[in-house]
């Protein structure tokens, strides 16, 4: 398989982005929105963002050990990197972040097959500000991974480039909103 960019584009266009009035997880006002679930959790879709996830990993160096996010968003990201990654008999395992450590069991905010000490990627659908992926590499770095960089499907070109910068991370992302003809509000 390879990554087929212009069919991602295509997805975003009929499944994810929807113009009009929306209020964004930041609070600030958008004139569009996108829903990336309707391509993560599509069949073509999933395929088209691990294929193109896994090509900037090979391109920017080794592979990382593990991949992982912040749940809720980057699971079904995770799930389908990890399955195409062991379809290619790739070592590359997968985590998620919780928004809070579990108040029961182990009491873990990190789960999955990782340890202290593993290159990492974090990957994200949307980056605005970079909120949700932040959170995802502190989490990730208080339980020892060593995080390597940060990959979304597409960047609203809002401040989140920068955020990565001041943590020492670079931002690779799929798309950009301009890809769209749209400009940063």
């Amino acid at each position: 398989m390879s990554y087929d960019r212009d069919a991602l584009l295509e997805l975003i266009r009929t499944e994810s982005l929807q113009r009009g009035e929306f209020t964004l997880a930041s609070g600030k006002k958008a004139s569009y929105y996108l829903d990336c679930r309707n391509i993560t959790l599509h069949p073509k879709g999933a395929n088209v963002i691990a294929e193109g996830m896994l090509d900037v990993m090979r391109s920017t160096g080794t592979l990382p050990e593990a991949v992982g996010g912040m749940a809720i968003g980057a699971d079904p990201i995770t799930a389908s990197i990890i399955t195409l990654a062991g379809q290619q008999d790739l070592p590359l395992k997968g985590f998620m972040v919780r928004k809070e450590p579990k108040d029961h069991g182990t009491g873990k905010q990190v789960e999955g097959p990782v340890k202290a000490g593993q290159r990492v990627v974090i990957v994200e659908d949307v980056i605005t500000s970079g909120g949700s992926a932040l959170k995802a590499v502190d989490a990730a770095r208080e339980y020892g991974l060593v995080v390597e960089k940060v990959i979304a499907i597409i960047d609203r070109l809002a401040g989140g480039e920068e955020a990565f910068k001041a943590k020492g991370l670079e931002l690779h992302t799929l798309t950009t909103i301009r890809d769209f003809g749209i400009e940063p509000e």
